[in-house]
């Protein structure tokens, strides 16, 4: 840590930064930078994000390398929150190819394998993209990973799922009554966001009235500012770091992408399953050639509905438990009724018998 500030004499790094070229945690490298600052070998100069640079006696502590507890009674804030990038850190251009990542570990515990974006894995796209302030819009068909792909590129993130019912508070904050009989107000994800710096993900934003997400827009452009009137008119100025993502699933029932909210994000980007990635975690054979079949004919316009990568992670856990009958006999079932006779159709056809939909049989 002391060594690659002391590389830098002069520049200002945040947590995530200083993670990122490292390889390590940002809680790990958090703990590291406030022990360099406890001994006086490197300078915290902004606590949101949190922010470092070296010192005259940075470069002698790179020679030492000794490891020492901070001292008792020192104020080191909070680390298990990852501090999102500052400003925009100078990244080299694209490669003229994609090398292949590693797979990037989600809060679930679940790995992320990286996708194509721009030349880059999409998760340093998208990186790059926030460290520039450019909001992006996901969009595709549920169960694609639009909230996979957000998840594994931002370990900070704070997520608003949101449907017709979402109101302004929901966003905002509201009064809530305390243990005391009293009552406080509590913000809302929008304002933890803006307050400390992170990332916030509309999930389903096209499914929150136009007049919610009005109470959004000032925080997205050169104001970087709102008012909270329910709470005395207080103006709320977002820290280095806010940034907005959303995700949108055309053709769901009462998603309708507004042309307010499509002039937000500047980068729009369309997302679809992945169905090599499919066959790579071993799902079974067929069953990805009859997704893939179906998506084909839904391209076609002959069939509404395919199943996707969520789909078909879904059928390798129940061939597992209860057979491969059983689980094509499910993904029949789980299609729209309007589609079902079409799909048990192309599912018969390829395994070459009937194949209707799970039910319950009669009684042993």
């Amino acid at each position: 840590m002391a060594a690659l500030l002391a590389a830098h004499p002069g520049l200002h790094f945040t947590v995530t930064q200083l993670a990122k070229r490292l390889g390590h945690s940002g809680g790990a490298v958090g703990n590291a930078c406030e022990t360099l600052v406890d001994r006086g070998e490197a300078e915290r100069v902004c606590t949101k994000p949190r922010t470092y640079r070296a010192t005259s006696a940075t470069a002698t502590a790179a020679q030492r390398a000794v490891i020492t507890a901070p001292r008792p009674g020192s104020s080191a804030p909070p680390t298990s929150q990852p501090s999102p990038p500052a400003v925009a850190p100078n990244f080299p251009p694209p490669a003229a190819g994609v090398s292949k990542p590693d797979p990037v570990v989600r809060p679930n515990g679940q790995r992320y394998h990286p996708r194509a974006l721009a030349n880059l894995p999409d998760v340093e796209a998208l990186r790059r993209l926030r460290a520039a302030n450019v909001p992006v819009l996901l969009y595709g068909p549920p169960g694609t990973g639009k909230t996979s792909l957000i998840e594994a590129a931002f370990d900070d993130l704070i997520t608003v799922a949101g449907d017709g019912d979402t109101v302004v508070g929901d966003l905002i904050g509201e009064y809530t009554q305390d243990e005391h009989g009293g009552y406080e107000f509590v913000y809302g994800p929008l304002v933890t966001a803006m307050q400390e710096g992170r990332a916030l993900l509309l999930d389903d934003a096209t499914l929150i009235s136009p007049k919610v997400l009005a109470a959004l827009y000032p925080a997205m452009d050169g104001r970087r500012q709102i008012q909270v009137k329910a709470h005395k008119g207080e103006t709320i100025t977002a820290a280095d770091g806010f940034y907005v993502i959303a995700g949108h699933n055309p053709g769901v029932h009462g998603a309708i992408l507004t042309e307010a909210l499509a002039s937000r994000f500047s980068v729009q980007i369309q997302v679809g399953s992945d169905y090599d990635l499919a066959a790579a975690l071993k799902i079974n054979s067929t069953a990805v050639r009859i997704a893939r079949h179906i998506h084909l004919r839904q391209q076609n316009g002959d069939v509404g509905w395919a199943p996707q990568l969520r789909e078909l992670i879904a059928f390798q856990k129940i061939a597992d438990v209860l057979g491969r009958e059983a689980a094509f006999a499910n993904l029949v079932g789980i299609a729209p009724p309007e589609d079902r006779d079409l799909i048990s159709e192309i599912v018969a056809k390829t395994l070459g018998k009937p194949v209707t939909a799970l039910a319950l049989g009669r009684q042993l």
